[in-house]
């Protein structure tokens, strides 16, 4: 684990950061709006996304990457949100949290831990939020949500036909939140992107730089947004 910051005004412990990329414009949606930006009941997506950090007692700050073109998210009443923080998104995802991870070190969080969300992921429980801060003091590498995967896994060739089946045992489905050292994790970034290695989620990047995540078992209501179909089921685990 990294040293404790002397600087903290807070308490001896790093402070805790949420960090939301959410500068995508959800294209397989086939929506004119962003994904983000869908509304299940009376708030959009983005927000209910946001609305578990922004309440919970143990996050310092919640940084939100959102596109320069964005129209939509000034007119939020969230925007506004004393623990909110603004970033200008990227290119891509990985683009948009390094931004925000540059905030957050010039903001002086250079020895904190940052829980980096996808803004698509409207059904978290605070319960994960608790125990993967709980989970830090075993993992200095970092520690990720994820499930195991319950159904039969299955490689495919170029003709869409099975090549093998693998022991299901050791696969697991990789979530958010994903937590990590601020500083270690912007380098991994930084260092993957440089090799030209292509980084699907941050702890792609950690592992590419040898380090090794643990896991925290999520749930299978913390769906991810990417189609009509996941709309719907998140609308009804959200009215529950």
């Amino acid at each position: 684990m990294p040293e404790t910051s002397s600087s903290n005004p807070q308490s001896a412990e790093q402070r805790i950061w949420a960090l939301l990329p959410a500068a995508g414009i959800g294209s397989r949606m086939q929506s004119e709006l962003p994904k983000q930006y869908l509304e299940i009941g009376d708030k959009t997506i983005l927000e209910h996304s946001l609305s578990n950090f922004l309440k919970h007692p143990a996050i310092y700050k919640v940084v939100v990457a959102i596109n320069p073109n964005d129209q939509h998210w000034p007119q939020l009443e969230v925007s506004s949100h004393p623990k909110m923080v603004t970033v200008e998104g990227g290119a891509e995802r990985a683009d948009s949290v390094a931004n925000g991870l540059a905030a957050i070190r010039q903001m002086g969080g250079e020895d904190d831990w940052v829980m980096v969300h996808d803004a698509a992921r409207p059904c978290l429980y605070s319960l994960h939020i608790d125990n993967l801060i709980m989970a830090r003091d075993t993992s200095p590498d970092g520690v990720i949500l994820a499930i195991p995967s319950f159904d039969t896994v299955k490689v495919t060739n170029n003709q869409q036909t099975i090549d093998k089946t693998i022991n299901r045992e050791k696969i697991w489905l990789a979530q958010t939140p994903q937590f990590f050292p601020v500083a270690k994790l912007a380098k991994a970034i930084q260092d993957t992107k440089q090799q030209q290695q292509r980084i699907t989620d941050e702890a792609s990047a950690m592992e590419a730089q040898g380090y090794h995540p643990a896991l925290v078992v999520g749930s299978k209501r913390n769906i991810k947004i990417t189609e009509q179909e996941d709309l719907i089921l998140a609308s009804i685990s959200l009215s529950i």
